[in-house]
């Protein structure tokens, strides 16, 4: 880039930061600078491989990790961009994005606006294989094992399998395992499968064992969207004790005392996306409980 294009102080900008791209040992890279309007717009991206690798260290460090989901379809421009100060203010670890069902077509929209203003690394949650962005720094790349459903356990890779490649985005292969939550949920709807039952916690232990002698990187147990029953710390527990991946536990957690129980039962991130959508203070108060959670040695 020459000094004639970006002008003078845009050019020591650069300068200067590819100093620091140099030195920077953190997971997060400021990778390019946009000029609009006069204003020079930082865009972050992540190193290759460097999500997964924070959700490893997490665990091996007994820290605890905060994921605030959001569903596209659910937010304006305006808003997401709001959020993504309010993450920011309460040093939230990720942002999870995509839904079971999206009807709109922003996903590229809310990925680029969140980006713009915030650091805080951007991971795919796919309800589908359209669910691809190149905006974003990952995708979690789902196999639905409680359920009995071929699509969701290989059909929809296949079909995905080049769309993916091409994407150039972190891949992190994740054993998805649903949980009864007490109510229908649009995942289980969209899935046509049935959920693991609430107490049977020798099957949620059998099925996430599963995912790891598979090669997954990731367990990911889910109750869902607006679930009335969050997964149970007994279930969690048992889970964590028999796994050596990062866990990863969201649905129905709507206080931060279940998201800090959740935590010392055994989980290593703390999804939450409904209970802050109808109530965005809550940010900083989940992110409080669940890193005051963290075992210090």
């Amino acid at each position: 880039v020459s000094p004639s294009r970006l002008g003078v102080r845009g050019f020591f900008i650069i300068s200067f930061l590819i100093s620091v791209l140099k030195c920077c040992k953190s997971h997060t890279v400021i990778m390019l600078i946009l000029k609009k309007s006069n204003i020079f717009v930082l865009r972050f991206v992540m190193h290759r491989g460097a999500i997964h690798k924070s959700l490893v260290r997490l665990k091996q460090n007994k820290q605890k990790g905060f994921a605030v989901l959001v569903d596209p379809d659910s937010v304006s421009l305006p808003q997401i961009e709001k959020l993504a100060h309010q993450c920011n203010e309460a040093k939230v670890d990720y942002l999870f994005i995509g839904g079971s069902l999206m009807t709109s077509n922003h996903l590229n929209e809310c990925i680029i606006r969140f980006k713009e203003n915030s650091a805080i690394p951007v991971s795919l949650f796919p309800g589908s294989p359209s669910q691809v962005s190149k905006e974003a720094d990952a995708l979690l790349y789902l196999s639905l094992l409680s359920g009995r459903n071929p699509e969701l356990l290989i059909g929809a890779h296949v079909v995905s399998a080049p769309i993916v490649k091409e994407s150039g985005l972190e891949i992190i292969s994740t054993a998805y395992i649903v949980v009864d939550g007490g109510a229908p949920t649009t995942v289980s709807y969209m899935s046509h499968s049935l959920p693991i039952p609430h107490d049977k916690n020798d099957i949620a232990v059998c099925t996430a064992m599963a995912g790891e002698f598979q090669g997954k990187n990731i367990i990911y147990m889910d109750a869902g969207s607006g679930a009335q029953n969050p997964i149970s710390e007994q279930m969690i527990k048992s889970v964590a004790e028999n796994i050596a991946l990062p866990l990863i536990v969201g649905g129905g957690i709507l206080t931060p005392e279940k998201a800090y129980n959740n935590c010392k039962a055994g989980a290593d991130v703390i999804v939450v996306g409904n209970a802050i959508e109808k109530d965005a203070q809550l940010i900083s108060e989940m992110s409080e409980a669940i890193h005051s959670a963290a075992v210090v040695a």
